[in-house]
C-alpha cells in the first residue's frame, strides 16, 4: 500500500507521543534506519535518540543493516555513542522508531525485530512508503525525515539543543542538497534557523559533509565522470546521462562505496539531459541505481515499477546484468513516466 501525499493525521502524532510516554526510562528503545545510511538517515535516528536521552530513557540503541561502517563525513555526529552494529540491537525491545525508511526490504534482517516488536514508529518522508509499523508519522511533502522527527521531539517537550540540532540539520541539508532542491521551501529554512540559534556553525558543517574527500575519492570521482554518456533523444527528447561505476574502481582507489553517494549531483548539472542515471556495483551482476530528474520526469515511479521507490525527482533501484542492462530498462520506461 502506497500511502496519499498527505502527512500524519493528529491521531498518529497522538499515538506516537504516547508510545514513547508510555515507556519507564529503564525501558529498551530500538532505533533502525536504512542500509548503507546517508545524512538524513543517521541525522535523524541519532538526533531522535539523544531527544529519548533527555526525556530520562537510559537504555536507547541505534542501529542499521550490513556493515557495520559509517560514511567519514558524518561519523563525527553527536550521539555517535547510541550507535551499534545490528547483531547487537535489542532482541525483545519496548519499542522501536524506523527512521528513512520507506519500504521493509530496506531493513534486512532488522525487519524482524520491527514486527516483533509491541510497538513501531515509522518517521519518513518517501512518497512510496509501504505503509509499514504500528504508528505512520509519514509525510512525502517533508524535505527530510528529520523534519518529522524534530516534530516528535517538540511534541514530547524536549527544548533543542546545540547536539540535536546539529543532528537535524546534517540531515536536512543532506535531503534538500545543501537546500538547493525544490523541496527547500520557506518551512525549511525556518526550521535551519532554529537549528542554527542553538549555536550551530552552518560553513563547518558544509565543509564537513559537502566538501571534505579523500584525494583518491577525487581522482575515482574524475573516471566516472570521464565515462559519462549524454543521449539527448532518450526520453522523447528530454535527455538521458548516464554513467557507473564498479567495485574495481573502488579498489583501484582505495575508497569505500559511500564516495560514490554524491558523484550523481555533478552528472545531473548536464544541461542537456533531464534524467540522470548512476549504477553503481553492489556485488557480481548487481548494481544500485539511482536516478534523478528536474522535473519532466517521476523517476520515482519508474523506480517502484523495477521494486525501489524514493521521490519524484530522486529515487533508485537495484538493477542486475551489466550496466548498460539496467539503462536500457530505464530508457525504455522513460517515456511511460514523464509528468
Amino acid at each position: 500500500m502506497t500511502l496519499p501525499s498527505i502527512g500524519p493525521a493528529a491521531e498518529q502524532w497522538d499515538a506516537a507521543v504516547a508510545a514513547v510516554r508510555a515507556l519507564g526510562g529503564a525501558a529498551e528503545i530500538q532505533l533502525i534506519c536504512h542500509v548503507s545510511p546517508d545524512g538524513d538517515a543517521l541525522g535523524s535516528m541519532l538526533g531522535f535518540g539523544l531527544g529519548l536521552r533527555r526525556l530520562g530513557h537510559t537504555r536507547v540503541r541505534a542501529t542499521f543493516p550490513g556493515e557495520f561502517r559509517v560514511p567519514t563525513p558524518y561519523a563525527d555526529l553527536p550521539g555517535m555513542d547510541l550507535l551499534v552494529p545490528e547483531h547487537e540491537a535489542f532482541d525483545e525491545p519496548d519499542l522501536v522508531l524506523v527512521f528513512d525508511v520507506a519500504s521493509e526490504s530496506r531493513l534486512g534482517g532488522l525487519a524482524a525485530r520491527v514486527a516483533a516488536a509491541p510497538v513501531s514508529v515509522v518517521l519518513d518522508h518517501h512518497a512510496s512508503n509501504t505503509g509499514f509499523g504500528t504508528i505512520r508519522l509519514v509525510d512525502p511533502r517533508a524535505a527530510a525525515t528529520s523534519v518529522l522527527a524534530e516534530q516528535l521531539i517538540a511534541r514530547l517537550g524536549v527544548p533543542l539543543d546545540a547536539e540535536i540540532a546539529e543532528c537535524f540539520y546534517v540531515a536536512l541539508a543532506t535531503d534538500t542538497g545543501s537546500f538547493k532542491f525544490d523541496a527547500t521551501t520557506v518551512a525549511v529554512h525556518e526550521l535551519a534557523a532554529r537549528l542554527i540559534a542553538t549555536g550551530l556553525r552552518p560553513g563547518d558543517i558544509s565543509r564537513r559533509i559537502f566538501d571534505t574527500r579523500p584525494f583518491g575519492a577525487m581522482k575515482l570521482a574524475g573516471e566516472v565522470l570521464g565515462r559519462a554518456v549524454l543521449e539527448p533523444a532518450a526520453a522523447g527528447g528530454l535527455g538521458l546521462v548516464w554513467t557507473y561505476a564498479t567495485l574495481a574502481d573502488l579498489d583501484r582507489h582505495e575508497q569505500p562505496p559511500y564516495v560514490l553517494d554524491t558523484l550523481i549531483d555533478p552528472v545531473r548539472s548536464v544541461a542537456e539531459a533531464d534524467v540522470t542515471v548512476l549504477v553503481k556495483q553492489v556485488a557480481e551482476g548487481e548494481w544500485a541505481v539511482s536516478l534523478r530528474s528536474k522535473g519532466a520526469v517521476d523517476v520515482s515511479r519508474l523506480a517502484i515499477s523495477q521494486g525501489g521507490g524514493g521521490h519524484r525527482l530522486a529515487a533508485g533501484f537495484t538493477g542486475f546484468g551489466e550496466p548498460s542492462d539496467v539503462v536500457d530498462t530505464v530508457r525504455r520506461l522513460l517515456d511511460d513516466y514523464r509528468n
